[in-house]
């Protein structure tokens, strides 16, 4: 195999165009729907193209089929390239063009301090080849398929991915048709860089297979019936991986392996206020995490570590690579990241950047979904975040943010499964309290413009998603709710899965609920829902004009005796007396005086309570003072 290495010829592939038009040519294939109660469908094509593939090279078909699974969950994307450039139902990866990191999404304030703005530096969008393994010409030469079938043909795919760990079990020299002696060869798939890692995803590999699976993919219905393995672990040690660096500096579950890669604070000009990239703190002692935000890196995971690493820019705490799901950790729990945006935010919260992007045809992997459902987990236990879309925040859900990552794209209802809290609903039909968002993100295609940046009116591929549209009337052809646009970017008349509304209105298959100070109307088929009732707490402002805020510091009066200058929080919108929004945590005010490299840096606490509720698609805050209660 090393001889054809050097050889290999890479193809280079623009991520975004390549994606959208793939997907455009696949936007009428359909997810398979099945229902439970009906007679159970033949093996579908997929499934056949599996059993064939595992024949003719030898491999056990469980083990074929979970590798696969924990790549794409048996999908072919249209044949679009995951954002870590694999392509098809195997994940077979392909050098492809993506921007290197340092894009709009990590090109503006991610402070969110007005008293002490950002000065980052002008960087450009530069386009550069993925810098992960490739594995599609291995593939090509094994099977004698060309690159373009492999990349296209999902059942071409299926017997490259197939050749390749018959390759790799031949290479580590292991000659068993026994699942549980493929443990090495399956760890090689993941092309890992760390020991850490390459067990992870076989570990997950296994526990699939151990399990069982069933989806209804682009290419019919796939099933996995559970088998119990018994893994041969000690077949790691094969592969000569090194360990993962750093990982007693992290907070981290140890299987997962995070990698510490440091954010520096340092000194970037002459001046006090001239440093970066976080600001220190004592959050252990001061501040209560209450928040995880989930973001996307609109960039390849090298260039996105470069901007972390860079003092003169902004950082977060944890990175997570699309190929392997590798994590990489950068801050101190204790200090704040630049990450969210806003302040008030940053404060209180963890940040996750996901190697994707929020509106190309790029797919995650579910290797990605998976660990970082596990971190999510972990830090969620450690400082006591409930597991729900109050506290498991999307970049696009933070206060007068101007960031819409990760994206409608983003599957919230199965990371809330990874997770092991899938959103449960309330039986019946909706005629008042509250809804949550709930579509099924396979079959909920809204139609969205906007993906491809050089025609910003041309349509979206049709692809599954996880938000819905407000309506200013209950029919279809009325105008979006403030006159928003049905562009990709454009939060000011969506909902995103799991969030919950207080309901307004209801008219027929239509529901109204309150949205930033009005009626927004959701259709709501009978036969294809996207709402469900829900049971919720309500703030219902005291009067007329209520304001919204967009953050949560201090009365005045905190502010006296303590060298900090007073912060008022800006109104973001006004609520009326007759409505109500749905409440998400209560939070005592607090500000973190932090503006010079040497500090001093400390917490100006307040009396004042504020209340999150869900004002639209963002969060907004209530003066507890303002408002009553009342459980729907």
């Amino acid at each position: 195999m090393a001889n054809r290495l050097h050889q290999r010829r890479r193809r280079r592939y623009r991520a975004i165009a390549a994606g959208t038009a793939a997907l455009a040519a696949a936007a009428t294939i359909g997810a398979v729907a099945w229902n439970a109660g009906a007679e159970e469908p033949e093996a579908s094509s997929r499934q056949a193209a599996y059993a064939a593939a595992a024949a003719e090279y030898g491999v056990p078909e469980e083990v074929l089929l979970g590798v696969s699974y924990m790549q794409s969950r048996w999908t072919d994307h249209g044949g679009a390239p995951s954002t870590a450039g694999g392509f098809g139902p195997m994940h077979l990866t392909d050098e492809v063009e993506t921007l290197a990191g340092a894009g709009h999404h990590h090109d503006s304030d991610a402070r969110g301090d007005d008293t002490r703005p950002m000065d980052l530096p002008e960087q450009e969008e530069e386009l550069v080849a993925s810098s992960g393994p490739v594995t599609i010409d291995d593939a090509a030469t094994l099977t004698g398929e060309s690159e373009s079938e492999l990349r296209t043909d999902p059942g071409a795919n299926i017997a490259g991915g197939a050749a390749l760990l018959a390759d790799y079990q031949a290479d580590l020299g292991v000659d068993s048709d026994d699942p549980a002696d493929w443990y090495g060869a399956v760890a090689r798939y993941a092309n890992a860089g760390d020991s850490t890692t390459a067990a992870r995803f076989a570990d997950e590999v296994y526990s699939v297979i151990t399990a069982g699976a069933v989806e209804d993919t682009d290419g019919g219905r796939v099933e996995l019936e559970a088998t119990a393995v018994d893994a041969d672990e000690s077949q790691l040690a094969l592969l000569s991986l090194a360990a993962p660096a750093g990982t007693d500096q992290t907070v981290c579950p140890e299987h997962l392996g995070c990698e510490w890669i440091p954010a520096p604070y340092e000194k970037t000009g002459s001046l006090p206020s001239q440093y970066g990239n976080h600001d220190l703190a004592n959050r252990e002692e001061d501040i209560d995490i209450n928040a995880i935000v989930i973001h996307d890196t609109e960039g390849s995971y090298k260039g996105t570590l470069d901007v972390v690493q860079d003092p003169k820019r902004i950082s977060w705490n944890y990175t997570i690579r699309s190929s392997d799901g590798h994590i990489a950790e950068h801050l101190d729990h204790e200090n704040v990241g630049w990450q969210a945006g806003n302040w008030a935010v940053n404060m209180r919260s963890l940040g996750i950047e996901h190697e994707g992007f929020a509106a190309s045809g790029a797919w995650y992997t579910e290797i990605l979904y998976r660990n970082s459902a596990e971190l999510v987990g972990y830090l969620a236990d450690r400082y006591d975040v409930p597991i729900d879309r109050e506290h498991i925040l999307g970049h696009d859900n933070v206060p007068q943010s101007n960031h819409w990552d990760p994206g409608p794209y983003w599957d919230w209802g199965h990371y809330f499964q990874l997770l092991g809290v899938p959103l449960e609903h309330a039986a019946g039909g909706i005629t008042g309290g509250a809804v949550t968002i709930a579509p099924d993100f396979d079959d909920n295609r809204p139609v969205m413009t906007g993906c491809d940046k050089s025609n910003d009116a041309a349509e979206c591929p049709v692809r599954g998603a996880s938000t819905v549209f407000l309506y200013s009337e209950p029919r279809s052809d009325a105008p979006l709710l403030n006159d928003a646009s049905d562009s990709v970017d454009d939060l000011g008349a969506r909902a995103g899965y799991g969030q919950r509304f207080a309901v307004a209105e209801v008219q027929g298959d239509w529901v109204a609920v309150w949205y930033q100070g009005k009626k927004g109307w959701i259709q709501n088929h009978e036969d294809s829902p996207v709402l469900a009732p829900a049971r919720a707490q309500v703030a219902i402002p005291n009067r007329d004009d209520v304001p919204v805020y967009r953050d949560t510091f201090p009365e005045a009066s905190a502010y006296e005796g303590t060298g900090a200058t007073y912060r008022p929080n800006p109104v973001v919108t006004t609520i009326d007396a007759d409505q109500s929004y749905v409440v998400g945590q209560e939070l005592q005010s607090q500000a973190l005086w932090a503006k010079t490299f040497e500090g001093p840096n400390f917490v100006v606490n307040g009396e004042t309570v504020f209340y999150q509720i869900q004002i639209g698609h963002r969060i907004g805050y209530v003066d507890a003072a303002d408002v009553t209660f009342a459980f729907v």
